[in-house]
């Protein structure tokens, strides 16, 4: 079998089957043919976008005494890496997962006031504000278009950072309302999340035609319900209580003072 593929009439590629030998132009030296293929009719060549000039191109086919001719025509269009729907949820779901972080922060800020609630709402705000600059700049660079490292640059902004929220979650329930059954429930439910982002990210950039955008988004989508929840909860259990109270430990060393400071008087 032998194959030829020209391009404007002047030979570019060719593969003799009896010899296995490949001949190739010059312009056009990534271009290639999988030749087990070939056995079931199939003579397509792969070339790299950089040397693919648009245009007609002849692919001719002898096999013993059989000859065949082909013109394919290559030609660009543009095509969105995600669909529509889908980028607008893959920018949202992160978006709306941060501003209801920084909502729980508020939340826990405004009930408790002591000194040590200080030192530590320096460190949440730090990495919320870190998380923040990271979705932003990961939602201006993955804009519409085409498959492109720019693109997969903006993705892993949006997608990987969100790790920080799993922490700041958990710094708040230590802070606000200690760990319970329920927050338990809600920082699993977030890991599930991010565990399910990152596999999708891993998928999509690996594919010009990302079919793992679901997964990508579900991921998001949960990270984002596990943010509401924590929201909602930390709503409930502050209404209840006119201020958070500060750790046990923090309570006892005080008091224990007082306590030795008043027996002391009375022995006196």
């Amino acid at each position: 079998m032998y194959v030829k593929w020209k391009f404007k009439g002047k030979d570019i590629f060719s593969f003799d089957g009896a010899v296995e030998k490949t001949t190739r132009d010059n312009k056009f030296k990534s271009t290639k043919i999988i030749p087990q293929k070939l056995l079931n009719g199939i003579a397509s060549l792969e070339m790299n976008k950089e040397e693919a000039v648009v245009g007609n191109y002849t692919c001719e086919v002898t096999e013993l005494s059989r000859e065949g001719e082909t013109i394919i025509e290559l030609k660009y269009r543009i095509v969105s890496w995600f669909s529509p729907n889908e980028n607008i949820l893959i920018v949202i779901f992160p978006i709306l997962a941060v501003l209801l972080s920084w909502g729980q922060f508020g939340i826990v800020t405004l009930k408790y006031k002591s000194s040590l609630m200080k030192e530590k709402t320096i460190l949440l705000f730090v990495g919320g504000l870190v998380l923040t600059i990271a979705v932003i700049v990961g939602a201006i660079v993955f804009v519409p278009g085409e498959y492109s490292t720019k693109n997969s640059c903006g993705l892993g902004l949006i997608v990987v950072p969100t790790v920080i929220l799993i922490l700041l979650q958990y710094c708040v329930f230590m802070i606000g309302v200690w760990m319970s059954s329920f927050t338990i429930a809600i920082l699993i439910l977030q890991v599930l999340g991010y565990v399910l982002s990152v596999v999708g990210l891993s998928l999509c950039v690996s594919e010009c035609t990302p079919v793992n955008g679901p997964l990508l988004i579900s991921g998001l989508g949960i990270i984002a319900l596990a943010e509401l929840l924590g929201l909602v909860y930390m709503k409930l259990v502050a209404s209840n209580q006119k201020t958070i109270q500060p750790p046990r430990k923090a309570v006892e060393e005080p008091l224990n003072a007082f306590k030795e400071s008043k027996g002391m008087m009375n022995d006196e």
